[in-house]
């Protein structure tokens, strides 16, 4: 029996039919408000009050969670069996996290690593670890593609204020603009790269790591590139050849996914700029999260109400996309980190059997920080003909230097998230037809203290265990990414010379080609 002929999701169609209007919902219930806010501490909370449940719906979809039995596969996680059936590998991100209390059996390989990289840390910040000509580090340029790049640079970023070691920049795309606007005014005698690819084989990846080799070699020679580059990756006969110390070599398995492997040697630039302690932090954060996925009832459960309402939302009500709308810009890239987190992982059209499936999965995910997406895209969220749900991501407190710059200026941006979430659902009648909002538009906001390395760790970590939930529910294999194989074959293809059996357009922009 297909996931959409099963009685749990023909109940959730019969009460799509007859969907809540949210406003009503607040009418009859003055309660709501509190009903629907599930905590994870006073200063880390997400409230579904402005998503269109109520009892009746949350309890069929409870039941759904239940018959694809998402606690199983939960568990099965944590304890990592070989959930990534493609594949045949566990799934063990969570115990990146861990600590010494977490039980992970391989968390003795992982606290390895984890020291390993503290150690090389402290001796860049502290000027101990010198370049070849005796200076120390002052800028670091993290060269990856994919998880490898953007985990780790909106950690980075997002951590701005906790900054207190060398500048770190990244290099990801094959676009040698990228690399020169990355480069342009470095020293190569302070830059140290830091090359994140697992294979150490990934083509955009090296090609721009021999691209920064040769950048350092001109002024350097061959003999620079040991003081100047390490990598995190698992080859280490490739880390070798390209002149790596492979002491230098911070490794993570293959039960590692890329977009889930920030936590793992691959967030080695955070943990340069923060230092070990702040990346300690971080880890912590995301390991509140963890436990909370695992031990807290589905009905109070962070990871998993996200994972329903948007279930609820993409196939039940037939709503294309998800907004993710962070009011913060130090978590101006959490958009883009999951564009891939949520895309790469649940955009599958096969089930875990690679059988194609008859329902919806992943909707498309996109987003920008509040303010700025307030005068772009959200003329489409208000008053577009299909309704887009929406996470609003809200720190309530700014960081001390940043109220002192700009006094008042944080209550303005958190009143306007709050009046976004607001609008959207209420709406507003007039005889202007221009000037009406059709309200009824659901979303979820996410709220915290500030913007702290815990408290980073808990949103990405949040977002990892919502996909993961949804995964199983829809019961597609959220682990894997097949889908970005064909390209780069292809690509190979035409590099190669061998472009004759591309179709007759492709052969004609082929032939365009310098």
């Amino acid at each position: 029996m297909t996931l959409n002929q099963t009685q749990e999701w023909q109940t959730l169609q019969r009460l799509a039919q007859t969907a809540p209007d949210m406003r009503a919902l607040f009418a009859a219930d003055s309660a709501r408000a509190d009903k629907f806010v599930v905590k994870l501490d006073d200063g880390f909370f997400a409230d579904f009050s402005k998503q269109p449940l109520d009892e009746f719906i949350l309890e069929a979809l409870l039941k759904l969670a239940e018959r694809q039995e998402l606690p199983k596969w939960r568990e099965a996680m944590f304890r990592g069996e070989a959930i990534n059936q493609s594949e045949g590998r566990s799934v063990l991100h969570t115990a990146l996290r861990g600590d010494e209390q977490s039980g992970f059996s391989v968390l003795p390989e992982i606290m390895a690593v984890r020291r390993q990289m503290a150690s090389f840390a402290d001796k860049v910040r502290s000027g101990t670890w010198r370049g070849a000509t005796g200076q120390p580090i002052r800028t670091v340029v993290s060269i990856g593609i994919g998880g490898s790049y953007l985990g780790p640079e909106l950690v980075t970023r997002a951590l701005r204020t906790f900054h207190d070691g060398p500048e770190v920049r990244f290099i990801a795309n094959v676009d040698p603009a990228d690399a020169a606007i990355a480069l342009r005014g470095l020293d190569p005698a302070t830059t140290l790269f830091v090359v994140a690819s697992k294979t150490f084989t990934t083509q955009e990846t090296m090609a721009n790591a021999t691209a920064a080799r040769h950048w350092l070699v001109a002024k350097l020679g061959d003999a620079a590139v040991k003081d100047h580059f390490v990598a995190a990756s698992t080859n280490e006969k490739e880390v070798a050849a390209f002149g790596i110390d492979p002491a230098n070599m911070f490794p993570f398995r293959d039960w590692v996914g890329g977009r889930y492997s920030l936590w793992s040697g691959i967030g080695l630039p955070i943990m340069l700029a923060i230092g070990p302690e702040q990346f300690d932090q971080l880890l912590a954060g995301a390991r509140d999260m963890d436990n909370h996925f695992r031990t807290a009832p589905l009905a109070r459960n962070i990871p998993v109400l996200m994972a329903l309402a948007g279930i609820w939302n993409r196939n039940f009500l037939n709503r294309p996309a998800l907004a993710v709308l962070p009011y913060s810009q130090d978590l101006a890239l959490l958009p883009a980190h999951l564009q891939q987190l949520e895309m790469e992982s649940n955009g599958k059209s096969v089930d875990r059997d690679g059988k194609p499936v008859d329902y919806l999965t992943c909707p498309v995910v996109f987003g920008q920080p509040g303010t700025n997406g307030q005068h772009a895209f959200h003329q489409q969220i208000h008053q577009g003909p299909e309704i887009i749900p929406c996470d609003f991501i809200v720190p309530l407190q700014p960081h001390p230097a940043d109220e002192a710059l700009a006094p008042g200026q944080h209550r303005l941006l958190v009143a306007n998230a709050i009046a976004q979430a607001a609008a959207l659902l209420q709406g507003r009648e007039t005889e202007d037809g221009h000037r009406r909002f059709s309200g009824n538009r659901p979303s979820t906001m996410i709220v915290m203290e500030r913007i702290t390395p815990r408290n980073v760790g808990r949103l990405v970590a949040l977002y990892e265990n919502k996909v993961a939930a949804q995964g199983w529910v829809w019961g597609v294999n959220s682990f894997d990414q097949f889908g970005v194989e064909l390209g780069k074959e292809l690509a190979k293809t035409i590099l190669s010379g061998a472009g004759s059996s591309l179709d007759a357009s492709s052969r004609a922009l082929l032939a365009l080609l310098p």
